[in-house]
C-alpha cells in the first residue's frame, strides 16, 4: 500500500477489512488483551490513556505502545517506536470501528510518522500487508468462534531462499501444497494433526499464505505464512484453539507441531546446536 503524505508532512499507511459482529463485539476483539490474543499475538491492553500495549511476537520479540486516545467501543490510538536505531520515527496507530447494516463492522488500522524522508516507508508498507493478512485471521474469528475462551500457540522453522520453494517444502509434507479457499485438507500420517476448511490462502502480494479453519486437533484456526529475513525463508504457523478444552488441546498439539517443524526445518540456532 502506497505512503500517503499530506501538507503537514505527516506520513501514514492504512488497511481495512470488513467484519461481523456489533461495535461492541468488534472492540472486544481488537481493544482488549483476550481478544487480540484470540486472533493476532499474545497481547495485553491497559484498558485507558496512558495504559501500556504489549504484544508478544515471540521470546525477547515484545512490541510496546501506549495509548494516546481511548474512545470505546470505536476509536482508540496508541504511540510507540520500532527502536531500531536513534532516527526511527514515533509511529501512532489508530485503530477504529465503523458500523453497517446488517451487524457487520469496518476495522480500519492507520500507521502514522512525522519524517522529512523515506527511509521507513518500505517498512510500514509491509506492516499494512501483515494486518492485511491478520484482518483474515480477525473476520474468521468473529465470524466462526466469537467471544469463546481460547489458546495458542506458535512454531517457527527456517528453510532457504527462494520463499516459493521454501514454502513448496513446508507444505507438501502437511498434504497442503496447492490448496485453495473452501478445500477441506488433512495432515497426512506421520505429519502432526492438522484437518479443516482453508478459509483464505493469500493475496497477490504474498501468495504464500494459509488460513484454515479447524476441527482437528481441536476447533479453531491455523494461519501458515512464509517471512524472508537474513538470507532465509522463517515459517511462522499459528494455531489458535476455542472452547473450555483450548488450553488442553493446546498442551496435546504443541509439542508434536514443535517436534516436526524442529527435525524438518530447524532455526539457525537449533542448527549449530545439533552440530
Amino acid at each position: 500500500m502506497p505512503v500517503k503524505i499530506d501538507d503537514a508532512g505527516r506520513r501514514s499507511v492504512e488497511a481495512e477489512i470488513e467484519v461481523p459482529g456489533t461495535p461492541e463485539e468488534v472492540w472486544q476483539a481488537i481493544a482488549t488483551g483476550p481478544g487480540i490474543s484470540a486472533w493476532f499475538v499474545p497481547s495485553e491492553v491497559e484498558e485507558r490513556v496512558g495504559g501500556a500495549v504489549v504484544c508478544n511476537f515471540g521470546p525477547g520479540m515484545e512490541s510496546l505502545s501506549t495509548i494516546t486516545a481511548w474512545e470505546p467501543p470505536h476509536r482508540f490510538v496508541a504511540e510507540s517506536r520500532d527502536d531500531l536505531g536513534s532516527d526511527d520515527p514515533t509511529v501512532a496507530t489508530e485503530w477504529s470501528v465503523r458500523a453497517r447494516s446488517g451487524d457487520t463492522c469496518v476495522v480500519r488500522v492507520v500507521h502514522s510518522w512525522f519524517m522529512d524522508n523515506d527511509a521507513w516507508d518500505e517498512q510500514y508498507e509491509g506492516h499494512t500487508y501483515g494486518w492485511l493478512s491478520f484482518f483474515h485471521v480477525l473476520r474468521a474469528y468473529l465470524t466462526h468462534f466469537r467471544g469463546r475462551p481460547g489458546a495458542s500457540f506458535q512454531v517457527v522453522g527456517s528453510a532457504p531462499e527462494p520463499k516459493e520453494a521454501a514454502w513448496a517444502a513446508l507444505t507438501e509434507p502437511l498434504g497442503l501444497a496447492a490448496a485453495a479457499a473452501g478445500q477441506r485438507v488433512a495432515t497426512p500420517a506421520g505429519a502432526p494433526p492438522l484437518a479443516g476448511i482453508v478459509e483464505w490462502a493469500g493475496q497477490p502480494a504474498w501468495p504464500e499464505e494459509l488460513l484454515i479453519r479447524l476441527d482437528d486437533p481441536a476447533p479453531g484456526l491455523a494461519h501458515l505464512v512464509p517471512h524472508p529475513m537474513g538470507g532465509q525463508i522463517i515459517f511462522t504457523t499459528r494455531f489458535y484453539l476455542y472452547g473450555e478444552d483450548a488450553a488442553a488441546a493446546v498442551a496435546r498439539a504443541e509439542p508434536a507441531w514443535q517436534a516436526w517443524m524442529s527435525a524438518r526445518f530447524p532455526m539457525p540456532a537449533e542448527a549449530c546446536a545439533a552440530d
